[in-house]
């Protein structure tokens, strides 16, 4: 059970408290500091998979750990960009957005408590259900609107301390960036409600009354 794979996945759990708190820490350092605890929790995410498949060491622990650890991951950064952007909106507005709305914060957060509750009930059914291709690519977009996010607010205290307003590369980037974060936050939204209409079509057996669903076999990501 303890296999590397599942240890990665145990330290992105660890990791979730140090990305939600850190933002909250006036200065850039923090902030950056969180983008790349971030970074490096998002990367494993992709290695504890392939790991996973090439040792053969997909297990049904790691099965349970790593959609948790993709919810806590979401929560941890989610709660910082939610409310950095609503109460200190002219400093970290975010383009065409302003602030990360309340709305976007509930469906991102509002799927994976329904998929929580819905693996729970598929568990007690003797189903394990993995991450799909939708669910798979939702958390890498996700991701990216998380991670530059975060990054924005490093970079936007950056520019301040280090008197960068003025300079044509900081403007440049500054609207790059910004369109990045607009664009993946808006395909995170429909690609999250979109990943749980997928899985919960797949898994309808499930909500019907009769003998258990025999396992449907799927790797760990």
């Amino acid at each position: 059970m303890w296999t590397l794979p599942n240890i990665l996945t145990l330290s992105r759990i660890a990791l979730a408290p140090v990305i939600a708190l850190l933002p909250f820490i006036n200065g850039w350092i923090p902030k950056f500091l969180s983008f790349v605890v971030f970074l490096a929790a998002a990367i494993s995410d992709i290695y504890d998979g392939k790991l996973a498949r090439e040792r053969k060491q997909i297990t049904d622990l790691g099965k349970e750990l790593d959609p948790l650890a993709d919810k806590l991951l979401l929560v941890a950064a989610l709660i910082p960009i939610y409310w950095i952007t609503t109460y200190n909106m002219k400093q970290y507005e975010i383009p065409w957005w302003g602030s990360v709305p309340l709305w976007v914060a509930a469906i991102l957060v509002g799927r994976e408590v329904a998929m929580t509750i819905f693996r729970q009930m598929a568990k007690r059914r003797g189903v394990v259900i993995a991450a799909m291709g939708p669910g798979k690519l939702k958390t890498i977009v996700q991701d990216i609107f998380l991670g530059a996010t975060i990054g924005w607010f490093a970079w936007k205290d950056m520019r301040e301390h280090f008197g960068w307003q003025r300079m044509r590369v900081g403007i440049w980037w500054e609207t790059v960036h910004g369109t990045v974060i607009a664009i993946t936050m808006a395909v995170a939204v429909i690609l999250t409600v979109y990943s749980l209409i997928i899985y919960l079509h797949r898994y309808r057996s499930l909500f019907r009354t009769g003998p258990s669903v025999p396992p449907v076999g799927s790797d760990r990501h």
